[in-house]
């Protein structure tokens, strides 16, 4: 069933292989591709092949392009403004990823990607046979909507459940976070929402549809924000949710240039985001246990390598600092922990590789958690996300990279493309991120975002205190503190008087979160089957 993996929430994907290469060098992974950037180039080897494209050089002539010393290190912020993909370059893997979907001019997103919508057009569940018919009717929507691609990257299609179950999937979101709100904030705290990647703006639709029909005085109180990177989306969901409801407030730019402080009680909301987040490549010298950066280089023939240096970044060196805290191991056999002999005699063995396989680390979830932590410090997080995928490429935690043509899907096996032209996405390991998250929630906020927080005119309520500092009788009644609970939060209280020691986020199932909030009726098929139960198997929630 195509629903199972990622291959229908990201719509059917196809692929040119002109514009996919893979070589081998020893420590290092090559790609070749077309460059069309209509830049000079260097003067060719005359016995070289013009085709270079579609020829590997012998990886043992210790050949590797320009030196990498000599490229420029950029990041994908300062390729904001090229209009086409760089060469003479080096830069983090995660800004690789970052410029290949996010870039304004040249990016996926931007450019390429089309989020799969039937209008306002739904499906009539109950009268559907099953899911085969289910699918039939997925597919001529599509169709009908879109077409068929004939020559070329065909469109960049994808789906999520937000839009195949509309509206029945945003409204158990919604009744979610309004349950949650009624619980602990109602009628002395507004109702703040905060949305990332907000897409075509249906969620948002379906969630304040459902507030402002069941519950009308939530509604008069519900403040719903938008952060939102691509400048086409923001056009789209100012059109379709202002007129309609006038408490929507839609930002354009990154939740990563976030520096607003959140002082009210709020809901955080990520659903199908993190998935395109950037990770980066750490590989470990077999010998020392030493980490190494993964740096991907672009020579000014267009050609790409990767090169791994001594780690250097400081988002990398917070990520395992986070991850050595937690005790979370890396992805080495324990027996080469316990044996420097065993180590080097793995390592004098005749081709023995002397670097681990590539491991893609969430580096950019981390920023993501830092900056809920920094800037919304009382904030409830509602996320949801692929926890595993088919068809990702070598590595551990790899992404799918993929890409379409002429109405054929075939994933790559290489993170070295053509930038702008495919999507790539990464499982999310939920257990580790719910301990990062709650990891880093624990800790103190930097002094600057604290600073900037008692600067802002907070609004005196009922749950306000204003005693001193809960920090400083910790403990003086009741010194036992539950480990699902954070510790309480200075100067906030319950309705009791007493301190609020927020509970710890969860992990659940797709089906879990689904059977516990949606309108299970309303998306029943004539055959007893629930599409929207059965389908995404491979999806998880952190709430």
């Amino acid at each position: 069933m195509i629903f199972l993996g990622h291959s229908l929430a990201r719509g059917p994907l196809f692929h040119n292989h002109r514009f996919l290469f893979r070589g081998v060098r020893p420590f290092s992974q090559t790609a070749r591709s077309l460059q069309t950037s209509g830049k000079s180039r260097k003067r060719r080897d005359p016995t070289e092949p013009k085709d270079k494209w579609n020829y590997n050089a012998n990886p043992f002539d210790g050949k590797t392009g320009d030196e990498p010393n000599q490229l420029r290190l950029v990041t994908a912020n300062s390729l904001e403004k090229e209009t086409q993909p760089p060469v003479g370059v080096k830069m983090l893997v995660r800004d690789f990823i970052e410029d290949s979907l996010y870039n304004p001019n040249y990016g996926y997103f931007p450019k390429q990607a089309t989020i799969f919508n039937a209008k306002e057009k739904t499906f009539d569940f109950p009268n559907l046979r099953d899911s085969a018919e289910f699918q039939e009717e997925v597919a001529e929507k599509y169709f009908t909507t879109y077409g068929v691609d004939t020559d070329g990257p065909g469109r960049q299609l994808w789906h999520t459940p937000t839009e195949l179950f509309k509206p029945w999937y945003g409204r158990a979101i919604g009744r979610c976070l309004v349950s949650e709100y009624l619980l602990k904030y109602f009628p002395y705290e507004d109702f703040v929402l905060y949305e990332i990647g907000a897409g075509n703006g249906t969620l948002a639709m379906d969630i304040l549809d459902l507030i402002q029909e069941e519950y009308p005085e939530v509604y008069e109180r519900t403040r719903y924000q938008v952060i939102e990177i691509s400048e086409s989306l923001v056009k789209l969901q100012t059109e379709k949710l202002q007129s309609v409801h006038p408490c929507v407030k839609i930002s354009h730019k990154s939740i990563f240039h976030w520096n607003n402080t959140e002082t009210a009680p709020c809901f955080f909301i990520a659903m199908e985001v993190i998935d395109n987040f950037a990770h980066d490549v750490l590989r470990y010298d077999l010998n020392t246990l030493q980490p190494y950066q993964g740096l991907v280089t672009i020579d000014e023939d267009g050609d790409f390598d990767v090169i791994y240096t001594p780690v250097t970044d400081p988002l990398i060196q917070s990520f395992l600092q986070v991850r050595h805290q937690l005790n979370h191991p890396p992805p080495i056999n324990k027996v080469f922990f316990a044996s420097d002999r065993l180590r080097r005699l793995y390592a004098s063995m005749p081709f023995a590789p002397n670097l681990s396989p590539a491991e893609y680390i969430p580096t950019r979830l981390l920023n993501l958690v830092q900056t809920l932590r920094n800037y919304f410090p009382r904030h409830r997080l509602l996320l949801s996300d692929f926890s595993s995928l088919p068809d990702t490429i070598p590595g551990l935690n790899a992404p799918v990279v993929q890409t379409r043509f002429q109405n054929v899907t075939v994933p790559c096996s290489t993170l070295l493309v053509k930038q702008g032209y495919f999507d790539i996405f990464f499982p999310t390991d939920f257990e580790r991120l719910r301990d990062m998250y709650e990891h880093s929630l624990s800790l103190p906020r930097p002094a600057s975002s604290v600073e900037d927080s008692e600067t802002e005119t907070a609004r005196i309520t009922p749950l306000t205190a204003a005693s001193t500092p809960y920090a400083l009788g910790a403990g003086f009644f009741y010194s036992y503190q539950p480990p699902n609970r954070r510790k309480p939060i200075d100067g906030v209280t319950s309705a009791s008087g007493l301190p609020i020691g927020e509970r710890k986020s969860s992990v659940f199932s797709h089906s879990q979160f689904l059977e516990t909030y949606a309108e299970l009726d309303k998306t029943r098929l004539r055959s007893g089957e629930n599409p929207m139960l059965e389908f995404y198997k491979n999806v998880k929630f952190l709430f």
